[in-house]
């Protein structure tokens, strides 16, 4: 799945005008290179994202052409957002997990198209027969990439799990909207912004919304399954 403005300011597709500058807001604060200047983070080409967002989803005729040029499946391409190397200090910040999240959705996006390129599915004498057969270049390459992937998601789902963060979580839906609340007040627990997360889908969500989020969420992990199935495939 590409990543879009609205994933990046963490805001739905009908999103106020008002929403939009609050979110932008409230990035900027975590994200602007001179509030990170004595962290060692430099956040400027994300913070550079975040306006370039802003920009076009603030401005009505632009958003209009952006929606069109989205929901038309135009191939344009959006980078996937970082925001500098983790922190390595005793007290972690929500950006270092935030960062482990998004890496860890780029990685499972890339392994998705190389699994999914896998050949058809064979028929039982067909793999009875395929079983002592060599696999062909091409196959032995596309495994190890997969099986690369799979030992870096490691590292990004330990630091996750480790920060107590659950599987149903590490999505940007809700990575972004507690990154925006946790911006506007960083000594909040992050634990509790993801209690309230929960709080705010099962109160404003539909019964459709809720199924359709579900099924999504069963749909990354198995996914997740599927990558780390090669860690130990060369």
């Amino acid at each position: 799945m590409r990543r879009t403005y609205y994933d990046v300011l963490g805001v739905p597709r009908d999103a106020s005008a008002e929403e939009i500058t609050a979110a932008k807001n409230a990035l900027a604060k975590v994200y602007h290179p001179d509030a990170n200047a004595n962290r060692d983070i430099d956040t400027t080409e994300f913070m550079q994202e975040i306006l370039e967002a802003y920009h076009v989803l603030s401005d009505e005729n632009r958003r209009k052409e952006y929606n069109r040029e989205i929901l038309g499946e135009s191939p344009r391409v959006f980078r996937t957002f970082t925001v500098g190397p983790e922190a390595d200090s005793e007290e972690s910040s929500f950006i270092t997990y935030w960062n482990a999240a998004s890496r860890l959705n780029d990685i499972l996006n890339k392994s998705i198209v190389l699994i999914e390129n896998e050949p058809a599915k064979r028929t039982v004498f067909q793999r009875i027969f395929a079983k002592g057969r060599k696999k062909s270049k091409e196959e032995s390459s596309r495994i190890r990439q997969i099986s690369a992937l799979s030992v870096q998601a490691v590292k990004y789902i330990t630091i996750l799990k480790v920060a107590g963060i659950a599987v149903e979580h590490w999505q940007p839906e809700a990575m972004n909207w507690v990154l925006i609340r946790w911006g506007q007040k960083q000594n909040l627990d992050y634990h509790i912004l993801f209690a309230r997360y929960d709080a705010y889908i099962e109160r404003t969500a539909s019964n459709s919304e809720k199924h359709k989020m579900r099924s999504k969420n069963r749909t990354y992990y198995n996914n997740l399954k599927k990558l780390l199935s090669y860690a130990s495939k060369s």
